[in-house]
This record gives C-alpha cells, structure tokens and sequence, in this order.
C-alpha cells in the first residue's frame, strides 16, 4: 500500500484521490470506476466520487491501494 500525501486543508474527494494516487487516470475513469462500485474506501464499497476523504483513509481500486496521509500534520477536515 503507498502512502500518499495530501494538502487536507481543503475538501480533498475520492475521485480527485483516485488520480492523485495513480489509481486512475483520469476524472473519466474515476467517475466510472466509482459507478460501477468497484472502488472501497476503508475497506467498504463507496459510490459517491465526491465522498470526502480524511487522514488515514485507505482507497483501493483494482488490486491496489493507497492510504490518504495528511500534509504537514493536518488532521481530519473541518
């Protein structure tokens, strides 16, 4: 699994996730993935692409999986 670091200061989504941590390539494939309830967040089926995303969060999508890390120490969103 990567850890992949991320500026939490703003509402960071799942589909901006899945490119950001080259899960997917593109917004496209990330709308689609999502849809088709084949990305997990935590370990659960989610198919909300806007669904936001905090310190610790695991995604997985295809065999592969990436761990949301807050950027200079920030936390889970406001």
């Amino acid at each position: 699994m990567d850890d992949v670091e991320c500026d939490l200061g703003s509402k960071l989504t799942l589909g901006q996730f899945l490119k950001l941590a080259s899960l997917l390539d593109s917004g496209a494939e990330a709308k689609d993935a999502v849809a088709a309830g084949a990305v997990r967040v935590n370990g659960e089926v989610d198919v909300r692409r806007g669904r936001g995303l905090a310190d610790g969060d695991v995604v997985a999508f295809g065999g592969r999986a990436a761990r949301v890390v807050a950027r200079d120490g920030q936390g889970r969103p406001q």
